[in-house]
């Protein structure tokens, strides 16, 4: 039986996720921040303004606690529709 064929080190999946500086050098500025537990299914668009270039988002992810359930960890992703929620606002 042969061994099955060994990946190379760039395909090994990693939780880590982008910086907010990688974030914001594609334009991106909001963050979507969905509660961990899939059963509750709560979010919120929050600004990512307020943290520095060097955090990733996947360090935010432990300290956020839902508001709905209260269960601490979230899943933070880019938010690309960041600047449509003002254009939203005003009725475009």
């Amino acid at each position: 039986m042969s061994e099955p064929p060994v990946r190379p080190k760039e395909f090994e999946f990693s939780k880590r996720t982008i910086t907010f500086a990688e974030m914001r050098s594609s334009g991106v500025r909001g963050l979507l921040v969905y509660c961990a537990d899939y059963r509750c299914s709560n979010y919120i668009a929050i600004s990512g303004d307020r943290w520095p270039d060097d955090v990733r988002l996947s360090d935010l992810e432990p300290r956020f606690v839902c508001t709905a359930c209260g269960k601490r960890g979230a899943d933070v992703r880019p938010d690309f529709n960041w600047d449509k929620l003002v254009a939203l606002a005003r009725g475009f």
